[in-house]
């Protein structure tokens, strides 16, 4: 388990994180979800006693990681794939590590067999890819079997065979009785693999409940029903006559906004609709995290969604010829 007590770290006076506090618990998957400069990273880092907070404390297991006998068994973390001397073979570069924590030759040659590279174990890292590159960080995260774990952005580099066996790797291993904190960006993915999800903004905590609960009281797309009937003009004067909105999708079926799920199911059984489908819309995640974190971000590009009218520079338009 891992606990974050209300920790405060400052960078030239201003805080990058500001009274923490969450817990990481066994057996579950947890998000962590934030904008850039949120303070993720540094979170990350006082968790691994990287970067010292101003206050507050962080524990592993009940105690600070930095006390523990055995810290690669208390915790194993990826938060930078930049490792080891490029000319070292995988395998040395996990022996050699093994070594400090007196993890045999086995355990490394089990470790690259799960992440996948067993067959280039004696390659050297230097020549590795992104994506092996970052496949052998959660070796040396595994190395130690400990009993949490923390992966940030684990899926960069990853082809879609790799991100489904990073899914289905981190799923397994908080089903091992494990506390899993993963951070990444990708909202679609976080949905498919978190249970959990703590949100920070500008370093202070905006959520920490359930995925399906943020997701639920998200507002965006929270009573939108998706209906396909050949009754259409039908059922739109019935969902304006009850205070609803139909609205026509490029597919052919309709939207209907105003409406509950159930007040809509009703409206059209009784008044004998024949639907074809008949979908509610729920929330993503990913707009779910939008409106939470809306106040919080601190880089912010221009919006260019919407098309802006061209205007050449007229010191570089070709003179006309006249």
């Amino acid at each position: 388990m891992i606990e974050v007590i209300g920790v405060t770290k400052k960078y030239g006076g201003k805080p990058a994180v500001d009274d923490l506090s969450f817990t990481i618990r066994p057996g579950i998957v947890t998000g962590f979800l934030g904008p850039n400069g949120s303070g993720k990273t540094t979170t990350m880092r006082m968790i691994l006693g990287l970067t010292r907070p101003d206050s507050g404390t962080v524990l592993v297991d009940g105690v600070p990681f930095a006390q523990h006998r055995n810290p690669m068994g208390a915790l194993g973390a990826l938060i930078d794939t930049k490792q080891g001397h490029p000319g070292r073979s995988a395998f040395r570069h996990l022996q050699a590590i093994a070594a400090t924590a007196g993890i045999g030759t086995s355990r490394v040659r089990e470790v690259l067999d799960i992440v996948g590279l067993g067959d280039v174990a004696d390659r050297r890292i230097g020549g590795f890819s992104l994506g092996m590159t970052q496949r052998l960080g959660i070796a040396t995260a595994l190395l130690a079997d400990p009993s949490s774990l923390i992966f940030d952005e684990p899926i960069n580099g990853l082809d879609p065979d790799g991100i489904l066996w990073m899914r289905n790797l981190v799923k397994s291993l908080a089903a091992e009785g494990r506390a899993v904190l993963l951070s990444s960006h990708l909202m679609n993915e976080m949905a498919l693999t978190a249970h959990h999800a703590v949100v920070i903004g500008q370093g202070r905590l905006i959520a920490d409940e359930a995925v399906s609960s943020l997701i639920q009281r998200s507002t965006s797309a929270s009573q939108g029903v998706l209906v396909r009937t050949p009754q259409d003009e039908e059922l739109g004067r019935l969902v304006h006559s009850a205070g609803g909105r139909l609205s026509p999708e490029p597919d052919g079926a309709h939207r209907v906004d105003g409406l509950t799920a159930e007040e809509l199911s009703d409206l059209v059984a009784s008044n004998g609709i024949r639907l074809q489908e008949f979908t509610p819309l729920r929330a993503s995640l990913e707009e779910a995290y939008t409106e939470l974190v809306a106040g919080a971000v601190t880089y912010r590009g221009r919006d260019v969604s919407a098309p802006r009218p061209h205007n050449p520079d007229p010191a570089r338009q070709t003179p006309s010829m006249k």
